[in-house]
């Protein structure tokens, strides 16, 4: 198990390489010149190419690349072209919101979806199975920001319940933490759903019956427990997909996560704040990826037989 950690750690290095050489491309491809954002337009052109030689664009794209890994690797992100600050110290600030914004709307689509799901296959062609496959189709096609707007319109302005925006409290976060599991959830019931068919219909589940075995533990024990490893999979692929989708629901719900950083850097050009945001992000995709793939030998004994297997073949 050690050794799989640690292949998967070094396998990250190449995939966090990948990720910042595509957006340092990107953001050099763009139109915009970042010495003349940080100037001003009415900056006289000694200064501009002065300030273009000091951030290093006067050197060719891979050169700049490199010096840019070479500086990474040391922990040097560098400095925000608009504030002059150092980009790690205000994503350290940030990225909290976004995080935990995409924990809770995970957790709260797992609370939903997952149970709604076991009682859809359970009590197949019902009208509680139809109503949730039907719901969960339509939520599927909402875009999230579509979803943050209608919740806004619903509960702040029409019902004053919920603030529209804003971090103050816990209260706030949960229009934003609803918006962004939509789409999880619906994802979550249907998955849960198929898989639970699937396993109900084996032989083991009629035995279990067969055997005088109450529904309760059937479903919970013997069927759950061997349907859970797509529903993890669709777990840790959505917590991405959380990361990347908050940016859209920070700037509907003014929060002031890593999410509207980045909106905002991309706007002004600001590469290193871009840069450093897209990084961290890829690197906490990675590591809830690698917890994902940890999970399944817990839920499954026989893969973590498997690893066991493997290590007294190589002591062998």
């Amino acid at each position: 198990m050690g050794k799989y950690v640690f292949r998967r750690l070094l396998l990250m290095i190449p995939v966090l390489l990948g990720v910042s050489f595509i957006i340092f491309a990107i953001m050099n491809m763009t139109p915009g010149d970042p010495a003349m954002m940080i100037l001003g337009e009415g900056a006289p052109a000694e200064a501009l190419a002065a300030k273009r030689a000091e951030l290093g664009f006067n050197s060719p794209f891979i050169i700049r690349y490199f010096h840019y890994l070479l500086d990474a690797f040391r922990g040097n992100f560098g400095h925000s072209y608009r504030t002059g600050i150092p980009v790690v110290s205000e994503i350290q600030t940030r990225i909290g919101y976004t995080v935990l914004l995409s924990v809770i709307s995970i957790c709260l689509a797992v609370l939903i979806g997952l149970p709604i799901g076991i009682v859809s296959a359970v009590k197949q062609y019902s009208i509680t199975d139809q109503l949730s496959i039907g719901i969960s189709l339509i939520v599927t096609s909402m875009p999230g920001f579509f979803m943050a707007m209608l919740l806004i319109l619903m509960l702040s302005l029409k019902l004053g319940l919920l603030p529209p925006m804003g971090v103050n409290t816990w209260v706030n976060f949960i229009m934003p933490s609803i918006a962004l599991s939509s789409s999880t959830t619906a994802s979550l019931i249907r998955m849960t759903r198929s898989t639970m068919l699937e396993v109900i219909r084996q032989d083991y589940i009629r035995t279990a019956r067969a055997k005088g075995a109450s529904e309760r533990l059937v479903v919970y024990h013997h069927a759950l427990r061997n349907a859970l490893l797509p529903v993890v999979t669709v777990i840790g692929v959505n917590f991405g997909q959380a990361l990347g989708g908050a940016i859209a629901i920070e700037q509907v719900f003014a929060i002031p996560g890593i999410g509207q950083l980045m909106i905002n850097s991309i706007r002004q050009k600001d590469m290193p704040m871009v840069m450093a945001a897209v990084i961290f992000a890829a690197f906490i995709a990675s590591m809830i990826n690698l917890l994902v793939d940890l999970l399944y030998s817990f839920i499954d004994p026989r893969l973590s037989s498997q690893f066991s297997s493997k290590k007294q073949k190589v002591k062998g």
